[in-house]
Order: C-alpha cells, then sequence, then structure tokens
C-alpha cells in the first residue's frame, strides 16, 4: 500500500460522535456525527437522534452537510441545531441558519434566524419562549464589493485577528437572542466592539450570563469576566478583571453561576479551575482544588454541567487521560465517573442520565450512557473505524527524569506487521502546546506512522498538562516574577531525550541508527532546538508550523505579547530572553536534513518562523525541504482541508523513509 493510500485510509475513514445533548426527561439524547468526504475535500456532520436506555440504534435527524449544536428545549419538545444548507457556491453557502425540530409531536422544522457567521452557544430561556446565541457582527466593510472599495481598519489594541477566525476587530463575538416563535428578528445584546463568550440565563429569564472582555486594558493584563446582560441590554459586570473566568453555567436554582477559570492571567501556564460564584457577583471560590488537574482539556473543555444545586459535571486530564468528574460546590475532593485509558470529549446529564462521547487509542469516539457498572456503548462507529483500518494500539510506559525526581509518561506504538525478530525506523514525535498532552485517544498521526512501518515514541515532557501545575510550570521562564522555570530548550529537553534513549535501551526492536524527529508549533520549536542541539541522534528532522525564533514570534503572532506571560519579561525590556527561547540560534549546528512544513495562512505561528529557518539553512548549505500548505492556518493538521491532510501525511512518510532506510 503506499503512503497516500496508507493515509487516505487513516484519515479518511474517521468518524466520530461529539456534542452529546441529553432530553430534559433524561430517556433521549441528540448529537452530531463528523465524517470525512476525501471525494469532496469537506467535512459532513449531521445531528442524530436516539434512546438512552438503548432500545434502539440512533438515527440521523437531520440531512444537511453541516448539522450541528443539538440544544433541547426545556420542556423537551423542541430541539434546536445549526446548520449551513447554502448550495455550494453560492453567496449563502457560509452563512449559518438556527432551526427548531419538532421532537415527539407534530409539526415542521422552523428556521429562526439566518446569520452571515457560525452560531455558538446556544441555550432556551427558562419558559422555552426565546434562544440566547453567540455570533460576529460583520462591519459595514463586508457588505462592500470587495476589498478595493473598503475603508481601512483601525486597530487600537492587540489581537485584532485570530487563527483559523481572521480579523475579529470588526467582525466581534455578540451575544443575540431569537424569539422561537419566529415573530421577530433576532436582536444584538452586546453591540460594540467587545468579544463575548458563552450563554446561559438566570433564572427568571431577564437576562443572559456570558463572558467578555469589556474594560479598556484587556489586551494588556488579559483578565476576562463574566456579566449579566438584560434583555434590555444593560451590562453589568459580575466580576472585575482579577482573573480568568469563562463558559458560565447558572445552576438550576438560579443561585450560583459555575464558570471555567483561574485568579492568575499573567502566568501562563495554569491548571484550569472550576468556580462558582454568586449570581449577583461577588466573592468566587473554587470547587475543583482538592484536584491538582488542569479542567482546560486538551480534547476540548465544555461549560459545566449542573446534576443538582450542589452538584457539577466537569471533565479534567490525569497523565494522557481525560475523565468525567463529579464535583461539589463546598470544594470536597471530586469523584471520578469514568475509567480506564480514554478520553472524555464531550458529556451531559440530565433527570439522571449522563451520557458521554469518549475514545481510546485504537477506537473511534463513540457515544456511552453511564452506569453502575461503567458504561454502555450506544453507537459504534468505533468498530466500524476497526474494520476499515485496523487501528494499532501501544504499550505505556514510565520514564525517569534525568534529575530523579519524577516520572514522564510515554508511550510506544510498534509498526504494522510487527515481527520482533525485525529492527525498525523510529520517529520521535513532541507535541504542541507546551501545555497540551498527548494520551488515550485515536491519534491519526500515530496511526499512519506505524502503518507506514514506523516505531512511533511520543511523551509528555515537563511543561505538558495532565499533570500537578508544577509539572506544567516548570518550564516557565528563569526571569518570571511569579514562577521560575528552566525556560523552553531545559528540563522539556532532558526529559524528550530521557525518553528516546530509555525506548532505544528497552526496545530492542528500535534502530538507534534510523532516528527521525517530529513535532508541530512548540513540537515545531523542539524539532528545530533538537536538530541544532543534537544532530548526531537523528537522520532527519521535521519542523513543523513552529517558533523558530521567540523574538519576532512575539512581534509578529495573533497572539503577540502574551508569550510574556510564560517567558517573564516583555520582548522590549529583555530581547535577549527571546533570543535564548529561539532554536535558529544554533542554525549553524544543524547537521541533519530538516523538512518544513507550514501553513501559509498561519497567525499563530506565521509563516516568516519557517521563511526565516529556510532562509539561514539555504544560506549555510544544509539540506532543507520546505512545503507550502496554501488556504490553511495553524490547524492544518487537525481541521485542515481533508486533501491537504492526505497530502501532509503523504509528504511526511516519504520523506522519512528516504532519509530513514534500512540498513545493508
Amino acid at each position: 500500500m503506499s503512503h497516500r493510500e496508507i493515509a487516505a485510509r487513516v484519515i479518511g475513514n474517521i468518524v466520530a460522535a461529539s456534542a452529546p445533548a441529553v432530553s430534559p426527561d433524561g430517556t433521549q439524547v441528540a448529537f452530531v456525527v463528523r465524517r470525512i468526504d476525501l471525494a469532496a475535500n469537506r467535512y459532513v456532520s449531521q445531528v442524530w437522534l436516539g434512546p438512552t436506555d438503548g432500545s434502539r440504534s440512533p438515527q440521523a435527524v437531520t440531512s444537511g452537510r453541516s448539522d450541528g449544536q443539538p440544544t433541547w428545549s426545556r420542556d423537551g419538545r423542541w430541539l434546536a441545531f445549526t446548520s449551513r444548507r447554502g448550495e455550494k457556491g453560492s453567496e449563502q453557502e457560509s452563512h449559518t441558519t438556527l432551526h427548531l425540530m419538532p421532537i415527539g409531536g407534530p409539526g415542521e422544522v422552523r428556521t429562526l434566524t439566518t446569520v452571515p457567521e457560525n452560531i455558538g452557544d446556544l441555550s432556551f430561556s427558562p419558559d422555552d419562549s426565546m434562544l440566547a446565541f453567540t455570533t460576529r457582527t460583520q462591519d459595514q466593510r463586508y457588505r462592500e464589493k470587495d476589498e478595493s472599495w473598503q475603508a481601512p481598519r483601525r486597530i487600537d489594541r492587540f489581537f485584532s485577528r485570530l487563527d483559523d477566525v481572521g480579523w475579529v476587530v470588526d467582525r466581534p463575538n455578540h451575544v443575540y437572542v431569537v424569539r422561537t416563535d419566529g415573530t421577530a428578528p433576532a436582536r444584538n445584546l452586546t453591540p460594540g466592539p467587545f468579544q463575548h463568550g458563552g450563554t446561559t440565563w438566570t433564572a427568571d429569564g431577564s437576562a443572559v450570563i456570558t463572558s467578555a472582555q469589556r474594560h479598556d486594558t484587556w489586551d494588556l493584563d488579559f483578565a476576562s469576566d463574566l456579566y449579566r446582560v438584560g434583555l434590555d441590554g444593560t451590562v453589568t459586570a459580575l466580576t472585575s478583571q482579577t482573573g480568568l473566568f469563562g463558559m458560565p453555567s447558572v445552576s438550576p436554582d438560579g443561585r450560583l453561576i459555575a464558570f471555567h477559570g483561574n485568579d492568575d492571567p499573567d502566568t501562563v501556564p495554569q491548571n484550569q479551575r472550576i468556580g462558582v460564584l454568586p449570581i449577583e457577583g461577588g466573592e468566587h471560590r473554587f470547587a475543583s482544588t482538592a484536584l491538582d488537574r488542569t479542567f482546560e482539556t486538551t480534547a476540548g473543555p465544555r461549560p459545566v454541567v449542573w446534576e443538582s444545586v450542589a452538584r457539577l459535571l466537569a471533565t479534567a486530564e490525569d497523565r494522557g487521560e481525560t475523565h468525567l468528574y463529579r464535583l461539589r460546590t463546598d470544594g470536597t475532593p471530586p469523584e471520578r465517573l469514568t475509567d480506564g485509558a480514554i478520553t472524555v470529549y464531550g458529556f451531559d446529564a440530565a433527570a439522571g442520565t449522563i451520557v458521554v462521547t469518549a475514545g481510546a487509542v485504537d477506537a473511534a469516539i463513540d457515544l456511552f450512557v453511564l452506569h453502575e457498572g461503567g458504561m454502555r456503548r450506544l453507537t459504534d462507529f468505533a468498530a466500524r473505524y476497526a474494520q476499515a483500518v485496523q487501528p494499532l494500539t501501544w504499550e505505556r510506559i514510565a520514564v525517569p527524569t534525568t534529575d530523579g525526581t519524577a516520572e514522564i509518561d510515554a508511550w510506544v506504538m510498534r509498526p504494522a506487521d510487527f515481527d520482533p525478530a525485525k529492527r525498525y525506523p523510529v520517529l520521535l514525535n513532541v507535541h504542541g502546546g507546551p501545555h497540551t498532552q498527548y494520551g488515550e485517544r485515536l491519534f491519526d498521526e500515530a496511526q499512519f506512522q506505524a502503518a507506514a512501518g514506523f516505531v512511533v515514541v511520543m511523551s509528555n515532557p515537563r511543561g505538558s498538562s495532565g499533570r500537578e501545575q508544577s509539572w506544567g510550570q516548570a518550564i516557565i521562564g528563569q526571569k518570571h516574577p511569579k514562577v521560575q522555570g528552566s525556560g523552553w530548550g531545559g528540563l522539556d529537553v532532558d526529559d524528550v531525550l530521557a525518553v528516546l534513549d530509555h525506548v532505544l535501551e528497552h526496545h530492542t526492536y528500535c534502530d538507534p541508527t534510523r532516528v527521525g524527529m517530529l513535532g508541530g508549533s512548540y513540537g515545531g520549536f523542539m524539532a528545530t532546538w533538537l536538530a541544532g542541539t543534537n544532530s548526531h541522534r537523528f537522520k532527519g528532522v521535521c519542523s513543523e508550523r513552529a517558533v523558530n525564533n521567540m523574538l519576532s514570534e512575539e512581534w509578529t503572532s495573533d497572539i503577540g505579547s502574551i508569550f510574556r506571560t510564560e517567558v517573564g519579561p516583555t520582548h522590549l525590556d529583555d530581547p535577549e530572553q527571546y533570543e535564548s527561547f529561539s532554536p535558529i540560534r544554533f542554525v549553524r549546528d544543524i547537521q541533519v536534513p530538516m523538512l518544513l512544513l507550514h501553513s501559509e495562512n498561519d497567525l499563530r505561528c506565521p509563516i516568516s518562523q519557517a521563511e526565516e529557518l529556510f532562509m539561514a539553512l539555504r544560506l549555510l548549505g544544509k539540506d532543507v525541504t520546505f512545503y507550502r500548505f496554501p488556504g490553511e492556518g495553524h490547524e492544518l493538521s487537525r481541521s485542515g482541508s481533508p486533501v491537504h491532510r492526505v497530502q501532509r501525511a503523504e509528504i511526511l512518510l516519504d520523506w522519512f523513509t528516504e532519509k530513514l532506510p534500512p540498513t545493508t
């Protein structure tokens, strides 16, 4: 099988369940099924519905190409969902529609509104008479013929555009409400320049709680607050620029607001916590402090779900796994509700029924209902994927740190058709972030690398998430005013190399003369760093969407100015500190062939990061190959066009096969 065929099989067969929503009586669950259509080069998503007792298989209840966000009315009679239903190539193709579907009774699907941007954060008012949602409000400029007619943008603050989103300074995310009877157009409650996220209603239905950065210095201090937005448009702050507070959820009795956040926006990374705040504002407290793990998960956080006035559900990471926890508002230690080597992606609960979407290293994401005996499967996407792809599992290992203070979580995936008598080439992977984690989930990168005959090695070195906060903060800059660490390129490098050395010593089927290394974003930083400091260990290194020059990254990234929360001083006050974080300073010492992959529309790590490295390597006469992906952003490998994802995988596999050939 060719590398293109391997990539197409691994990527093209991915089907996943997401966004579960349990009906108010607990008997039904709506969710989204997303698949890849390689032939059409697009993603297709539909809303499905099924009984939570498993008495019959769930079925698709929408037929659009991009349907999502199922949300139940409080009385269970209606299911709201979003869609994009314009004809391909038409002006309306990118427009989003909001619909109501009758459940268990007469009626037709009703369209409530159409907007030019995505819709998010759906929530019904307590009496079901209104739906709140968020969407971007476009400036007049977007109604001009083309850019040649548009007035120049005025930029007053940082973060004026975001990767994979584009300009936001003239497209702020606002809170809207629309009547569910369709008798009035949607109404913007938060006009103006400020961004908003999340909607949850007060018990009396008079206001929506949301999060926003509405103070003048939000782009300098990074604080985010919770606000009460009345239906009359009045906006009242419930917190006072002292932390990062988001994803609000009002308790069943209307007395408390639960949220994700922390009290120190100036220090990154941190383990995000679950907090509670009185509905009228005031002092908050954290309900999750007994568990020193982050509730901002790599798999994607969602607002907490209230089981009762004192119990909440939320997901947190734990050493490569992600589980569902039950928390209590009094801060007693959380109770873990799921178990095993899995990743829980989504969850919901109502009337005593709890559902999750979850997957594993060799299992696509399925829908499950929790019961006393464990998890009962409601869908069979993992079985379908296994039949089409035969995904591989891996071995989990614990590797001592070189300083003897802890152990590093790591994973080794053996190649397809493994023969213990043979020796195989090795690919060392480093994740992005750095405060994210590899873990127990289906990872297409590992699957196609192993299917092509490579041993795949991954780990969560210091700086990763999924552990105690001190683990994540171990590589904060040496000059940070609050927490001091080794800086990037310190303990993290020690840990990655310790894992590699351990694997090569203890897994004799690994060929130590044929080792490659690859990583993206922060992992790309690590790739360039290792190429410049440890060239002798590798036969090829791929640096993808990398940070190669931290100084220019801070000047040009869409989140530029925020790196000081991790480095310490600003790049104006101490440019030398940023240069010390920059692997391009080792470019003259790179003696290993390098593959550079970068998206041309990447705003997080602008393509100039790759251009700087390519120019330096080429001028120095080094072995370098550079691929640029048009029309893609930072998330190419995860959510870029399916065709580009397959092409990228083929490039990687072809290049490493060439650089790590069998010895003769």
